[in-house]
């Protein structure tokens, strides 16, 4: 059975459908949906994230809805007790990107084109990993996922840094799942592991250098002191979907080869 009228709460569904082909399918979108751009005129939208109202989402008459993680629990179990199909995705990785892009390709009736986009997105990494290799210097990175509380990357951040060259100063903490497990308690913990480079991403909210530099002891971060403060916004890194692997990726090479070529 192929699913033909799918809602989707969350932006990196809707990504993954275009790229696929699918787009017919989709019922409705997140009022968060941001790729690609054309979607927000041509989709109604149905949801927030992590709020909806559900009569809107039914509205469009949906027979599948696919959700994220544990954060639309609440509006997945008032959907199935209305009798509307669900599947929710809780990719936290690369690995786990890859396999929901599989997964709702079959949803859809469209697993060779799954298989196709699998492909594409997998030599993108290939690439910037041999890239990543051959530089000749790999900067220590501190992604900065939220600013109050500090809140490190997640996994699929840390390995796109990876990937890119770099070496993830918190790479330990990217494998706790939820943003509460990754908060840096002590700020002075990033002073002492020394990050080269300091890139923002704050959730919805423009990243502000100027508040980073301001911060007590750390003038004395290389990444302070060398004027290494970067932003990639949100929508480009922190979505588990193909736009991750794409336009964040392709930003993280661009800050890391830049430092390590420049580096003394």
């Amino acid at each position: 059975m192929s699913y033909r009228r799918v809602a989707c709460l969350s932006t990196e569904a809707v990504e993954t459908l275009y790229l696929l082909g699918a787009e017919d399918c989709i019922a409705g979108i997140s009022g968060f949906t941001t790729r690609p751009a054309r979607a927000r005129r041509e989709k109604p939208k149905v949801s927030g994230f992590s709020s909806a109202r559900i009569e809107r989402i039914l509205e469009v008459e949906p027979d599948l809805v696919i959700a994220f993680s544990d954060l639309q629990a609440d509006i997945v179990r008032d959907l199935l007790r209305a009798g509307v199909e669900a599947h929710v995705f809780n990719q936290r990785d690369l690995a786990g990107i890859l396999h929901m892009i599989r997964t709702l390709a079959a949803l859809v009736g469209r697993p060779e084109a799954g298989e196709n986009l699998v492909v594409e997105l997998e030599a993108r990494l290939d690439d910037a990993r041999r890239r990543g290799r051959e530089l000749p210097r790999h900067p220590r990175v501190y992604f900065e996922e939220w600013n109050d509380p500090l809140i490190s990357g997640i996994r699929w951040v840390s390995e796109l840094i990876e990937a890119a060259g770099g070496e993830d100063c918190f790479a330990e903490e990217s494998r706790h799942p939820a943003a509460r497990q990754r908060i840096i308690a002590d700020a002075a913990e990033v002073v002492r592991r020394a990050p080269d480079i300091i890139i923002g991403s704050w959730c919805g909210k423009k990243f502000r250098p100027e508040q980073v530099r301001t911060r007590a002891g750390w003038e004395a971060v290389p990444a302070v002191r060398g004027g290494q403060l970067h932003e990639i916004k949100s929508a480009d890194i922190l979505s588990p979907g193909p736009g991750a692997i794409t336009a964040g990726l392709a930003q993280l090479e661009r800050i890391v080869s830049q430092w390590a070529r420049a580096a003394k």
